[in-house]
Formats: C-alpha cells, structure tokens, sequence
C-alpha cells in the first residue's frame, strides 16, 4: 500500500530561511519526515543531496572532514543525518565564513538527535546557522485542515461554529495512531512489527551511538521506557524513578537526557516567576512525543482498553501538548511551553507564554461536563501571575464553546475536536 502524502507546514518556512540564513539545521525524531522534506526541496531548489548513511561518504566526513566540504565546491548541499558526523562542524564554518554576505541557503543539514542544542555548538557557528523542528505529523496536517492551535488559543475569538460533539473514541484513535508518517496507512499488525523495528533498528541504535553505551544499557533502556510512557503527562522525579527500577538516580537522569536529545520524549519546566519561586515546583513534567509509540510500549492498541486504562488522562494531555509543541513550530507567534503547579498542589497541565510575558493556561479533560470547579488550577494560575494572565482554556470532551469569566480573569470551555476541525472529528 503507498503511503499518502502530506502536506508539511513547516517546508515554506525552511524554503524562506534558506533564503535568509547561511546554514538551516531541520531536526526532530527519526522518522518524523525529514529525509522527505528536505529531498523536495533540494529538488525544487536545485540543491545536491547526500546523505551520512552511505558508509562511504561518512567514513571522509570522519576522517577527512574539511576535504569533503571543499570538495563541494559552490554547490548547496543537503547534508542528510548530519549527527553521524558532528566533526563536520568547524568545517562547514569555515566554508560558511568564506561566503560573501549576500550568499544563503549553502547548507541544509538535518539530524535525528539534537547536537545543536548545547551552547558550545551554538557558539560554533554565531548568526550563521538557523534551527528548525521537525516532528511527526500533527492533526491539522494528518487531516489537512488550515487551523494552527497556538494562533487559535492567542486570538481574540474562541468561536468554532456550530455545536457538534466530540467522539472521544475517535480522540483515543488519534492518540494510537501517533504522528509517525509510517504507521497512518498500516493495520495492527503491521503497527506493531514497525514500532518493534523502530525500537530495535533506530532508538536503541542511536541511543548507542549517542551515549558511548557500555554494559547492559539495553535492559535497563527496556525496562525504563515503558515506565517513562506510563509517565506521559505527569511530573517526574529521578529518585522516584530510580527506585522503582532499582536503578541509579543519575543513570536513570542521564538515559532521560538522551532519550530528550533524540526527541523520543519531552521534559517540561514548570511556570515561575521571579517574586514567587518558592510558591511553584521547579519539577519537571514528562510528555512522550509521539503518544503512539508511548501506547505501543504500553501494550496498549485499541481504544476501548486505552479509555478504561489509567494512562488515559495522561496521554490525553500529551496529545495536546505535542499538537502544541508541534504547530508552534509554524505559529504566527512562537510560544514558549510550560507546566505550572504551586506548592499546594493545584495545577495546570499547559502554560503558553508569549514573547511579550502574557501566558494562557490550558487544561485537559476527557468529560463531556464542564463547571467552575473544572477551573480551580486556572483561577490560582491567574492568583499566581496576576500582571501576565491572558485567558484561561479547558478542553473537553463536549459539544460547545462555553464561557466561564469570573470577574476580569476570562476563562472558556473548548471542545477537544478543535484540535483538528476536521470531518472525523465532527
């Protein structure tokens, strides 16, 4: 069965930094769609494509890493599954620093685990280089609808049209399926055996590569993973976690550091501000970002069992937040993802944050029902950080936008099918 194709929202905005910056680096998950983005546009660009994953080609990189730059002449290159080869740093700088300052777009590179993140590596290439994220398919794009959440949230007007219900089987459905471009055409299964394959031939494989692994670290990766799934939108203690596994607190925070490098998983800082540190936790929250190859080390595959099961609530999160985290990537105004709970334990799942410092809280729910008392962790968000609340959202499992203001705090109700506005969900 071919698969179908998707429209990607982030690829005009890679054309245009191209067009703007010396070097574009587009990472995210393996097998998010990078390779199919990037070989679009350097066919529609005229750009030459190679890839670190022909052995010939990555043994030069290695051994030879200014030479292989050189050899490209003035091409523009993509530079496929650049973290294989991290060495090839101070020579595409050098190549980058040669350009006269009226040449962009020389290299597109792309990479599976973020080597860009730390500040060395950054440092390395100052001004010339933009980053861009690339994760799997979210449900506007699945279902390719025009709406992007994070505009909705920070517009003025919450209206969706007419009241029509939210099937919350069909929320669970989302929540199996995941966004890996893959599995979306696949039956059971099949589903199963390419998440097995994904395991066994790519995240334990990097998860090598990445961490110079020695001794068992593949056990220990095979009994950590699933605990982590089954953390999926909740907060996260190393020592916790560590003596639930019996395994060593900084072996358990090291793997979560590298399994966060390879964008398997997601750790969420809490919401603080200054004035008030010591009111809110610094702890973070933990968010699978594929909620299907969560379900899947979970054993979980349909969606009576998934609703009954205690990670329901949690992944339900995790799908909002990683539609969050995935169309902020091309939003009209990037924002910032938190989590907030203060020190007496009230809570809100979601905390966006604007550039200018004004946030929205979000909160997730499954049920249809919605009351005032659903708005306590929003209303001591508001208490916490009075001079930057904006606006308040609750996503539920009902039929209709529903205002909840008290006083000046504005507070709605949403239905959960916004997140796609799509005919599956209507």
């Amino acid at each position: 069965m071919k698969m179908p194709f998707y429209k990607r929202n982030l690829q005009p905005i890679v054309k245009e930094l191209l067009s703007e910056f010396r070097i574009v680096y587009l990472t995210g998950p393996r097998q998010a769609g990078k390779t199919t983005l990037v070989r679009a546009l350097a066919s529609e660009l005229g750009m030459d494509y190679i890839t670190l994953d022909d052995q010939a080609i990555l043994e030069s990189a290695v051994n030879d890493p200014h030479g292989l730059i050189r050899s490209f002449g003035s091409k523009r290159i993509v530079l496929d599954e650049f973290q294989y080869a991290p060495g090839l740093i101070p020579a595409i700088k050098e190549a980058s620093d040669l350009l006269a300052s009226t040449e962009k777009g020389k290299f597109l590179l792309t990479g599976s685990a973020d080597i860009f993140r730390s500040e060395r590596t950054q440092e390395a290439l100052p001004g010339h280089m933009a980053r861009v994220e690339l994760y799997p398919l979210s449900l506007s794009e699945l279902h390719n609808q025009p709406l992007n959440i994070i505009d909705y949230i920070v517009a003025s007007d919450l209206h969706i049209g007419s009241a029509v219900a939210t099937d919350m089987d069909l929320v669970a459905d989302a929540i199996l399926d995941g966004g890996y471009p893959e599995i979306q055409s696949k039956r059971l299964r099949s589903r199963r055996i390419w998440f097995n394959s994904y395991m066994e031939g790519r995240l334990y494989k990097d998860f090598e590569s990445l961490h110079a692994a020695r001794g068992d670290y593949h056990s220990k990766l095979q009994a950590l993973l699933p605990y982590l799934a089954g953390l999926s939108g909740n907060l996260m203690k190393y020592s916790n976690i560590g003596n639930d596994l019996e395994l060593n607190d900084k072996v358990v925070k090291n793997y979560v550091e590298i399994l966060d490098l390879m964008f398997i998983l997601r750790r969420v800082p809490g919401y603080l501000k200054n004035r008030a540190k010591r009111q809110a936790t610094r702890m973070p929250k933990l968010h699978f970002i594929d909620t299907g190859l969560a379900c899947h080390l979970l054993g979980l595959r349909d969606p009576e069992r998934l609703r009954a099961s205690q990670y329901f609530g949690g992944l339900l999160e995790s799908l909002v937040f990683t539609e969050c985290l995935k169309q902020n990537t091309w939003a009209q105004e990037e924002v910032r993802l938190y989590h907030f709970r203060d020190n007496r334990q009230h809570e809100v799942d979601i905390v966006l944050e604007q550039d200018d410092g004004a946030i929205t809280g979000i909160e997730v729910k499954a049920s249809a029902s919605v009351g005032i008392k659903d708005f306590k962790g929003l209303l001591k968000l508001a208490d916490f950080a009075p001079a930057h609340f904006r606006r308040g959202i609750l996503f539920y499992g009902g039929d209709r936008v529903l205002p909840f203001r008290q006083g000046d705090i504005d507070l709605t109700a949403v239905p959960l099918r916004v997140l796609t506005q799509s005919d599956k969900f209507s």
